[in-house]
């Protein structure tokens, strides 16, 4: 009789807050909302077409997307997921399917829990 074994993953979520309050001291409040909303919009776009082209093994528009996707990310204070984009960059770079495949996953859940903890802190991480 065999096991089966859950495995969660939780990975940890990390923004640097001070590039956002210094975004909110440069700009202001209300231009500060409207810059970050709409690199925010751009990072779930660059997100999408990254996954897709991994989907499609295009692996030239991963690594184009990937490195988007990671600037966008540094840009805001998304560390974490600036950090995964350019481990799936590489992973493409390197043409490695297995480890392009994992990373993509978890490029997707740290996107996701990413863009939903920077508009609301208090989501569970």
């Amino acid at each position: 009789m065999s096991k089966i074994a859950i495995l969660s993953m939780n990975d940890a979520i990390r923004i640097d807050l001070q590039r956002l309050e210094q975004i909110v001291r440069e700009l202001g409040e209300d231009c500060a909302a409207q810059v970050i909303g709409a690199a925010l919009e751009e990072l779930a776009r660059a997100l999408r077409r990254t996954v897709l082209a991994a989907q499609e093994s295009d692996l030239g528009a991963v690594v184009n997307h990937a490195d988007q996707l990671s600037r966008l990310a540094w840009q805001v204070g998304l560390v974490t997921l600036a950090g995964v984009a350019i481990d799936v960059g590489a992973c493409a770079e390197r043409r490695d399917a297995t480890a392009l495949g994992s990373t993509v996953a978890r490029l997707e859940r740290i996107g996701n829990r990413s863009l939903t903890q920077i508009w609301d802190p208090g989501a569970p991480s």
